[in-house]
């Protein structure tokens, strides 16, 4: 059982909860701490479904995204294409790490994120608004073993189901 275009049902529905996670509205304070969910979504998606949520998908995650947060359309895209393309060329080693172990690496793809953004935002003329534009490198990282359990019993309990 998949989704509209071949995904299956799960990470739709967690990619729609990362989408509304991205927009909430948050106390200006603390905003730009926000982690990086649909990164966070793909990324775990991308260890456990590697021939459904790949590159087009992140671009198309990207360019959703592009839309909700009025962006310069691609800027997104472009950033989470690329870590897609490192996470499915890491995959098989990124699955035995230990979750903490998987943390640092979802670290550094927010980092990486992050500083595609900026070069792009930079060479357009719109630097970043605050000095915690790097923050969602630490918040991504903090939630991230949250969000593994989380998906991962989500996954479980729909392979289950199709049995």
């Amino acid at each position: 059982m998949t989704g509209g275009a071949g995904m299956p049902v799960p990470v739709a529905l967690s990619l729609l909860a990362a989408f509304a996670l991205t927009i909430v509205p948050m106390p200006d304070a603390i905003a730009p701490a926000r982690p990086e969910w649909v990164l966070l979504v793909l990324v775990y998606w991308g260890m456990a479904f590697p021939r459904h949520v790949g590159i087009f998908s992140a671009f198309l995650a990207g360019l959703f995204l592009d839309v909700l947060q009025h962006q310069l359309l691609g800027q997104t895209a472009l950033s989470l294409a690329v870590a897609m393309f490192i996470v499915l060329q890491i995959y098989p080693r990124l699955r035995v790490f230990p979750v903490w172990q998987q943390a640092v690496v979802v670290a550094l793809l927010v980092a990486l994120v992050r500083l595609l953004g900026i070069w792009i935002r930079g060479a357009t003329g719109f630097p970043p608004q605050s000095d915690l534009y790097w923050s969602p490198i630490l918040t991504s990282a903090l939630v991230w073993p949250f969000v593994y359990h989380i998906l991962r019993d989500a996954r479980r309990r729909w392979l289950l189901h199709l049995k």
